[in-house]
């Protein structure tokens, strides 16, 4: 269930970092916190950590009700389903997953599912038949490619093609602002992203944007340019926006997002108020002499 007049959400890959504390949460919060407090700043998160490790039921129950109304997580399918060569043998595994994360009830957004580099057109059978066995679940789902050629004639055209029919979404993935830049942003990154074309193709009323930021804002001006249109005539035409900031230094990627909201609300594009704008600022100590 998606919250009455909002169709754009914004956050980044996780909701716990300790370098945030001090910047993004104030200064001593504790890591139970972190969630709750990333809630009242953000809209949604990616929820990487279920790539990792699939939560229990308790642990989901608590993750809804430590995030207020609206919002949204889009949990990524887990690894042993998506990274284990063919997708078909984990349908049934997939489907379970699904059902999982049901226990996030209304703060659950659209999945998705992220495909290693090695994953080709190749296998389009074993592709076909896997998301298809997920559409009966009755959930929102995207696909993220990595391999190149699903960028190229005539796979990505038929990819689309497809998407369109399930009502899936497309994952789109941003890598520009690491790659076409004079320095290195991934220097000291413990994993690299994929450098892969950016491709702007929405197949459903639901899409979700990976955007990987430079460190500096500043590096990212000409790439976020491409993204103001491609959001802006999404959002006039009714389709929903989740827009996910990472960086290759975490500690930034707080702050990216929300130069990426300040930036679309400059260019005219209507977007609802992020929670953090909203948030009165700590009272300082004051220092008697």
């Amino acid at each position: 269930m998606v919250t009455a007049n909002r169709n754009f959400w914004l956050g980044c890959a996780l909701w716990g970092y300790k370098e945030w504390v001090g910047e993004l949460f104030p200064a001593g919060s504790r890591s139970a916190q972190f969630l709750k407090l990333y809630g009242e700043r953000f809209t949604a998160v990616e929820g990487n950590t279920t790539f990792y490790s699939v939560p229990d039921a308790k642990t989901i129950a608590r993750w809804a009700t430590d995030t207020p109304a609206g919002f949204q997580f889009c949990p990524k399918f887990p690894k042993f389903v998506t990274h284990a060569g063919n997708l078909q043998p984990g349908i049934s595994a997939a489907l379970q997953f699904i059902e999982q994360m049901q226990g996030l009830g209304d703060r659950l957004g659209p999945l998705f599912i992220q495909l290693p580099p090695r994953y080709s057109p190749a296998q389009w059978d074993d592709l076909t038949a896997f998301l298809t066995a997920l559409t009966p679940a009755g959930v929102e789902i995207a696909l993220e490619v990595r391999h190149l050629e699903w960028f190229q004639a005539p796979h990505r055209d038929r990819l689309n093609a497809l998407l369109t029919q399930l009502q899936m979404g497309r994952v789109l993935l941003d890598t520009r602002p690491i790659y076409e830049v004079p320095d290195d942003p991934q220097l000291m990154a413990e994993r690299k992203k994929p450098r892969v074309p950016v491709d702007f193709s929405i197949t459903a009323p639901f899409t979700l944007i990976r955007y990987i930021s430079h460190p500096d804002w500043a590096m990212n001006q000409p790439f976020v340019a491409d993204w103001i249109p491609v959001i802006a005539q999404a959002l006039q035409a009714g389709d929903r926006i989740y827009s996910f900031v990472h960086c290759p230094v975490e500690a930034r990627s707080p702050a990216n997002a929300r130069q990426l909201q300040q930036l679309l609300t400059s260019q005219g594009v209507v977007l609802p108020p992020l929670p953090w704008e909203q948030l009165q600022p700590e009272p300082t100590q004051l220092s008697f002499l």
